[in-house]
């Protein structure tokens, strides 16, 4: 039986987004499941990929207190499943930013709680996008999550191409190095014949030899040139 249904628009960026079932704070993934539209993010999380690049995605969120039928309402792609256990019992969708991981749900909803003594839920997802080459803007694009409490069973997704898995090979390896700490210095000359110059001649700000040049013969031009001079 259907207990409740939550339908909102949220505004992706190309990376997707993360549906939870927890109280956790998330960060970005350690694996992106190119090639599905959904994979597991943590043990109670899924990370789900869009056809919109960077625009509007409308969610319809379904809990149900028994298996339900797939949803045959509509031309959906071919539906996916898997199974999360949950760290909490709210229902939470969290947009994968540019460098971050923000949460977002309609103010006028009350949470969506999943029932209490369910120690595993099962998701399925419909996806399905009006204009279904990838790309920014409105792509027309509907995804409907179907969630009830089940045992943990295999995940349902279509088969990998070679190109999905040197994908995901190629994201886990660059989400596996370290980030480097850098700072860049940049000398912006504004004055050929004033002091700002030549405290940038004299403090040795210039990264780059060339800049630092270029500095150096600022500063002995403001240093020897008389106010007025052509």
């Amino acid at each position: 039986m259907l207990l409740r249904q939550v339908t909102f628009t949220v505004h992706l960026q190309e990376s997707g987004y993360l549906l939870a079932v927890d109280d956790e704070s998330h960060g970005y993934p350690a694996a992106m499941p190119y090639g599905w539209r959904c994979g597991p993010a943590t043990p109670s999380s899924a990370v789900i990929l869009a056809t919109t690049d960077t625009g509007p995605v409308t969610l319809i969120l379904r809990l149900h207190d028994t298996p339900p039928p797939p949803d045959n309402s509509t031309q959906w792609e071919p539906v996916e499943e898997l199974s999360l256990r949950p760290e909490g019992y709210a229902v939470r969708v969290l947009v994968l930013g540019s460098g971050d991981v923000s949460e977002r749900w309609p103010v006028h909803e009350a949470p969506l709680q999943a029932p209490e003594d369910a120690p595993w839920v099962r998701l399925r997802l419909h996806c399905r996008a009006e204009h279904s080459e990838p790309g920014l803007g409105d792509r027309g694009e509907r995804h409907l999550v179907q969630l009830w409490p089940a045992p943990p069973t295999p995940p349902v997704h279509p088969p990998l191409a070679a190109a999905d898995i040197r994908a995901r090979a190629t994201y886990e390896d660059a989400a596996g190095r370290p980030v480097e700490e850098y700072t860049r210095s940049y000398t912006v000359i504004t004055d050929c014949s004033g002091n700002d110059a030549a405290r940038v001649g004299r403090a040795g700000r210039a990264r780059s030899p060339a800049v630092a040049r270029i500095a150096d013969i600022v500063y002995e031009t403001a240093a020897t040139a008389a106010p007025g001079d052509a």
